[in-house]
């Protein structure tokens, strides 16, 4: 949703990743801490400490954030899942699930454990300055701590609210299956209780903004948007798992043409591209899958050195190319387009290839089958 992340380290086998959209994030409270919270709340210092301040809130809000979600996925292999790692991110920071629970306890084994994590390491965090402090005053170490700790109070609540696929919301999926035993059903409601959270906050930015204060209406307004369209898109994501369970990728794929690594890039866009309209193409060599070339390398090489630069100089190398088994479920498929960059899918059976994986091939499906079940 927010384009790359980088990998910033690694902490019990889980990948913590942060996206170019947090820093917005982290500009945003070093300013509201610098000049709005600390100067109001602990007035007399020099400017210059109130910075180092915010710096020191901004670094706590990280590891709060990266603690909070390293929670879900510590709890999620203690019942026997696995999570791919924890991204940050202009909101906060989500730990991504390889596939969704498969039972409800597991469910509300996850999402319970980073709120109560939050609440515990709030209650450390505002015990610290009654110990240390000395006299009335506090320190400005000491101010930040007291500030994280209300901070992770505020997370843990805030998190609690019964809206998914914020962690109540999760906690709400979670009794909801319990109580029908339907998964379908409960990310239904859920996720309902999502959308229209999001909506609240949507209309709760926009009157705070009216009333003139127009950046923390601004994002409150956004935070609802993200909230409502993780909720829609939860469900519907919820639904595409559903209705493509038990299908193949080799049972969804196109038939393609493949392409020879020394056919020069003006006989592939004329032959190729022109004729079939694909964005990828495999490569081969004897049968086998060397590599994958599309539109998006084709765009490196000026029109006017087509005639001389061959496929194989341009082409994704086999290893690096987004490649499914042709027995792997439709439902990995769908992931694997959706995580990468790539518009389709090379289909191979022991290193051969078989065929080609679009989007459009798996979005014609589904709506085959949608439009048999409203039938």
């Amino acid at each position: 949703m927010f384009g790359r992340s980088v990998r910033l380290f690694r902490i019990l086998r889980f990948d913590v990743r942060v996206n170019i959209s947090w820093a917005f994030l982290a500009i945003l409270i070093a300013i509201s801490l610098a000049r709005g919270f600390f100067p109001a709340t602990y007035a007399g210092l020099p400017a210059i400490t109130y910075w180092w301040m915010a710096a020191g809130g901004v670094v706590g809000v990280f590891f709060s954030i990266v603690f909070h979600e390293l929670s879900h996925s510590l709890a999620a292999r203690a019942v026997g899942m696995e999570m791919k790692g924890i991204t940050l991110f202009l909101f906060g920071g989500v730990a991504e699930m390889d596939r969704e629970p498969t039972s409800a306890g597991r469910e509300l084994v996850i999402a319970i454990a980073g709120p109560l994590f939050s609440f515990a390491l709030a209650a450390l965090l505002l015990w610290i300055p009654t110990v240390f402090r000395t006299g009335d005053e506090m320190s400005p170490a000491l101010a930040v701590v007291h500030y994280l700790g209300w901070l992770n109070l505020i997370l843990g609540i805030f998190n609690l609210i019964p809206a998914f696929p914020m962690d109540g919301g999760r906690v709400l999926r979670a009794l909801l299956w319990g109580l029908r035993g339907d998964f379908r059903w409960a990310t239904k409601w859920a996720s309902r209780a999502g959308a229209a959270f999001g909506l609240l906050l949507i209309g709760l930015g926009i009157l705070v903004a009216i009333t003139g204060a127009l950046i923390q209406g601004l994002w409150w307004f956004l935070i609802g948007m993200f909230i409502r369209a993780a909720a829609i898109q939860s469900y519907q994501q919820t639904e595409v798992t559903r209705l493509m369970r038990g299908v193949k990728a080799g049972e969804v794929m196109m038939a393609c043409r493949h392409v020879e690594c020394g056919m020069t890039v003006r006989d592939f866009v004329q032959h190729y591209v022109y004729e079939s309209q694909h964005t990828e193409y495999p490569v081969c060599e004897n049968g086998n899958l060397i590599g994958v070339v599309g539109i998006r390398q084709i765009r490196h090489v000026p029109s006017d050195a087509w005639a001389e630069t061959q496929i194989g100089d341009i082409m994704v190398p086999a290893d690096q190319a987004p490649t499914i088994d042709a027995d792997e479920d439709a439902v990995d498929a769908v992931g694997k387009l959706q995580s990468s960059e790539a518009d389709a899918l090379i289909v191979t059976r022991e290193g051969r290839l078989v065929g080609v994986l679009s989007s459009s091939d798996v979005m014609k499906l589904l709506s085959l089958k949608m439009e048999l079940e409203a039938g």
